[in-house]
């Protein structure tokens, strides 16, 4: 079973993406008129699950006015201070400041007067919770930099922290009435027989935007076509590790058997040798020929192709590297030797 959540989650932002495009594929673009209705009347549940509308803004009531041009009038407006950062550029060896992080925002507020779309018969949709879709649906109707003053405290907590403010920038935003708003939403008929457009129940994302779905279909494709590429890295990174990793298990499987091999073969070649010479393993240890690495067992194999003989096998066998540890050439072929001293 597999718990790797950085998996999981990648795997179900993925799974939410392609629905989402799938979503935007099926979904039917519709009139806004008194046939939408009849439609939402006949459809099992009275609601249709994903829709395309476009229509123009409209106000229920009085609408909001911008703080800075008083003739400027919308539906959605939201005011906010952001605080653009440079961080330390450390690619240079004279620090500057040039690289920009994320702005901070310092301050936010958000407001809304009930609206709705209205059609070519005059034949309107209410949008319901319009802060809850993504995406900037609203235009910029005032932006403003205000200068900022550092201290000699704030300058010496800058180069501690290695993050500089820039000066403060304020924006106002507004979604204006009269403007063209394209939503991919559900469509549900209301209590009061209002048609209403809200965010979808079957997990579809809540799209609401300024441009025609045409290009708002593209830019879905084009989000999908990106994360497919990066689950596609993920993916061959993924095989790459794993045959890395078994890989390098075969070669340790590999080494244990070819050492296993020549320890039977060792063994075996040195059985014939103490046969042919009728003598008992151990009798050649002299004080002069003991192994060089243990300084305890005799010296009872040659390295090959070097032909040293400075260690006993169980040493060789215990070598980090197959490596002669005198002469540091690579080791090919170990053979047994057996030697008889005789009297002096």
């Amino acid at each position: 079973m597999n718990n790797n959540p950085f998996q999981n989650d990648l795997l179900s932002t993925l799974a939410c993406v392609l629905m989402c495009v799938l979503s935007f594929q099926r979904a039917p673009i519709l009139p806004i008129d008194e046939n939408l209705r009849n439609l939402i009347i006949d459809t099992p549940g009275e609601s249709l699950q994903y829709a395309v509308i476009e229509g123009t803004v409209k106000s229920i009531g009085e609408p909001m006015r911008s703080h800075f041009f008083k003739d400027t009038l919308g539906v959605l407006q939201r005011f906010m201070f952001q605080e653009p950062r440079l961080q330390w550029n450390s690619l240079v060896v004279r620090r500057t400041w040039m690289t920009e992080v994320n702005d901070r925002v310092v301050y936010q507020r958000a407001s809304m007067v009930p609206f709705v779309l209205v059609g070519s018969d005059e034949t309107t949709v209410r949008v319901q919770e319009p802060f809850h879709a993504p995406g900037d649906y609203m235009g910029t109707v005032h932006e403003k930099f205000h200068h900022s003053v550092s201290t000699f405290g704030d300058i010496m907590g800058q180069n501690i922290t290695g993050v500089k403010p820039k000066d403060f920038l304020e924006i106002e935003k507004m979604l204006k009435v009269g403007t063209t708003l394209t939503g991919v939403d559900e469509l549900i008929i209301d209590k009061d027989g209002t048609m209403s457009l809200r965010a979808p129940t079957n997990g579809a994302e809540y799209l609401l935007s300024l441009r025609d779905f045409s290009h708002v279909k593209e830019k879905a494709l084009s989000s999908t076509f990106w994360w497919k590429f990066g689950f596609g890295v993920c993916a061959l990174a993924g095989v790459a590790v794993l045959s890395w990793v078994g890989f390098r298990f075969y070669r340790h499987l590999k080494a244990l058997r070819r050492q296993e091999q020549e320890r039977r073969e060792y063994e075996r070649l040195m059985a014939e040798a103490l046969n042919a010479t009728g003598l008992q393993d151990g009798q050649d240890n002299q004080p002069d020929n003991t192994c060089v690495i243990c300084l305890n067992q005799p010296r009872n194999c040659v390295l090959l192709y070097c032909g040293h003989v400075c260690c006993c096998f169980r040493c060789y066998q215990a070598l980090p590297q197959p490596r002669c540890p005198v002469c540091r050439q690579a080791i090919i072929r170990v053979v047994p030797l057996y030697q008889t001293w005789g009297a002096s």
